[in-house]
Order: C-alpha cells, then structure tokens, then sequence
C-alpha cells in the first residue's frame, strides 16, 4: 500500500518546494519538483538547484552560534535569488517554503527561519517545518534508492543508529556524549589544522597517510557509544607529541625518537570511531532483520568509513547505499525534499506560532505520513 497525494488541484502536474538549511555553519538552499502520483523511491523528484555556502573559520577555531548566525544572514538573500535563478522557476510556480526547525544550533536556525516567515508573508506561502535528520534520510532513500535500510546517521551534531517502524524513525543507538563529527572536528582544532574545506575530510585526508594503529579506548555500551573519553585520550598524546613529552611510551622510542606522526594519530582515531559505528549498525542490521545500509550526514562522505561498513554488509550479503558530498553534507534540497512530502500529505503549512526553532527535536518525534 503507498499513500496517495491528498490534495492534487486540477490540472496541476508537479509540486515545487524551496528549501532553507541553516542549523550549523553550512547555509543551504535548494528547489525540488515532486511529480505527482504514489509515493514510491524512485522517479518522483527532480533536484531544480543546490547551493551552499559554508562559513569557516582559521585553523584552530569551531565556529560560533553569534558569528555563524551572522554568516546565514548576509548570504541567505543572496542565495535565494541565486537559487531561482538556476531553477529556471518563477516565484509563482512553488507551491511552499520548508525550513530546519532543528535540531541546530539557536541562533543560526533563528536567521533562516526568519528569512523563511518573511518569504511566506512576500510569497503568500505556506511554511513546513522540517526535522533535520528526517531531510538526511529521506534524500539519501530518494537518491540512492534505499527501500527500507537502516540508517546510519553521522554528523557533526548527532550520531544515531535509525531504523522505520510504524511510521516513526526509531532510534536502536546513538552517542552518549558528543558526535562523531564533533569529535573529530575538536581533534582537528588540536592539530590546527585548516576548517577548509571541512576538519572532518583533512582528518580523513592526514589518516590516508597514517599506517601505524596506536590503540585507543573503545567505548561501546551495547547499542550506544561515547567518544568524548577517545578525544581526551588522543588530545593527550597529540600534546605530548607536540612537546616532546619523552616520557611517554606510547608515542616515543627509547632513545627520544617518536614512534607515530600526525598521520598515525589521524589514521588511529578514525580507525577505532567506525569500527565502533560498524559494530552497533551490524547489531541493529541483525536486530530488525534487513540488509540494507544507508549511511547519511556529513560524516558518511567519508570514504574510510564507506568501505569499512561495505566491508560488513556484504559480509552479511547485503547492500549498501551512501551519498556524495552534494547531499551528505547539510543543503538545502534535503529539506525542501522532505518538507514537500510532508506538504503533498496535509496541503498546509504551520501556523506562524508554530515555526518556532529548537535546538532539541528528536528523530522519532516525526510521524512519517508518508510511509506505511
């Protein structure tokens, strides 16, 4: 049984929704089309256009709430117009305006939701509030085909092991603690390393070069994980190394030589964080009984990370889906992709009263009308 569009005027062959992301450093807009008929994974939308602009910071440096706001305000204009230029659209033809209601940081998703409730009064749109980690899976499901996978969620705000049922994404894992994304971005801040392109991917591109494993904690609680006790204990040998603390054993020889590099720590890290997510997204695979894997986020661009969990799946004969770098990092058409397909459901939008942001919005809140 698929869910049918419950409001399709008359002679109407398509719905158009404009998309604003904003809930950390990365401010997103997008224009999707959505043909009209059953909900099914494929063939049913067409990606009209994709901008992003990321504000970044010098090395050594995470960015702030205050400044990143900032950011999201002087380009979200700009980006607007850019997007519906390349769309090709005229205002007339979107039928409305989707926002990340959260979870995010405060004052960067009050900047987009701001421009998002004066678009709806210009336009006389409706507004559709969007969860952020349900734009992650339903564009990763819309892209790569995904039937009914679980859902590996890696970001630099949340890590979460997601799986369907009753329409709701339930959470089987998550962290206990900080996410992965910020675990490796604050470890890029002790190295001072550049936020260009992202910390995250020159963390990878330093682990590409690293070959010696230095062992570090591994912290599992049985489909949870914590990774701020890993950070600490890597922030110590990175100090070390840096200082020249011969003392230590771990990272240096008997006569004063350094055992490992940069790199080796780089490498290391990497190595024990995903053996760590493999794991409780194998017994969560086991736990609901499918073979599909979709990893979304902006960690799942991670190429290590892909093969790792490939390595896995097909241990177990089954598939794996994941993303580029267009829709595994925050942007804007995952959340007029999921905004919309909220809207073909109701045919209305929130009330103003309603598009109040938070930083708190749990996955399994959502009731996925869409899906049986």
């Amino acid at each position: 049984m698929v869910h049918l569009d419950l409001h399709l005027k008359e002679g109407k062959t398509s719905y158009v929704a404009i998309g604003l992301e904003g809930s950390a450093n990365k401010l997103g807009v997008g224009i999707i089309r959505h043909f009209p008929g059953p909900f099914s994974t494929t063939n049913r939308a067409e990606v009209l256009s994709n901008i992003r602009d990321t504000y970044i910071t010098p090395p050594g440096e995470g960015f702030l709430p205050r400044d990143t706001a900032r950011h999201h305000r002087n380009w979200v204009v700009r980006l607007i117009k850019q997007s519906i230029i390349e769309s090709g659209l005229k205002i007339s033809e979107i039928d409305c305006i989707c926002f990340t209601k959260g979870p995010g940081m405060g004052a960067p998703l009050q900047s987009v939701v701001i421009a998002a409730r004066t678009l709806a009064q210009l336009w006389d749109l409706p507004l559709i509030g969007v969860n952020h980690c349900i734009g992650h899976i339903e564009m990763g499901r819309e892209i790569t085909g995904a039937d009914n996978p679980v859902v590996l969620y890696v970001s630099g705000g949340n890590t979460q092991i997601i799986a369907y049922s009753e329409q709701r994404y339930r959470i089987f894992g998550e962290t206990l603690d900080i996410a992965i994304g910020n675990c490796l971005d604050r470890f890029a801040r002790t190295l001072k390393i550049p936020n260009e392109p992202s910390p995250g991917y020159n963390i990878e591109q330093l682990a590409k070069k690293g070959s010696k494993y230095i062992e570090l904690p591994y912290t599992v609680k049985g489909m949870d994980m914590s990774m701020s006790g890993i950070l600490a204990h890597i922030d110590n040998l990175a100090y070390d190394l840096f200082n020249n603390k011969k003392h230590n054993k771990t990272i240096f020889n008997d006569d004063g030589t350094p055992k490992v590099t940069v790199e080796d720590l780089c490498f290391s890290l990497q190595e024990t964080l995903f053996a760590m997510l493999v794991e409780i997204t194998e017994r969560a695979m086991a736990h609901v009984g499918t073979q599909q894997v979709l990893i979304v986020g902006g960690v799942g661009c991670n190429e290590r990370l892909q093969r790792m969990m490939e390595t896995m799946v097909l241990d177990r004969r089954g598939f794996i889906f994941a993303t580029d770098e267009r829709f595994c990092i925050d942007n804007g058409i995952m959340i007029a992709h999921a905004g919309l397909l909220e809207y073909r459901m109701s045919g209305k939008g929130f009330d103003y009263s309603d598009t109040v942001c938070t930083q708190k919005f749990r996955t399994d809140e959502v009731l996925i009308k869409w899906r049986d």
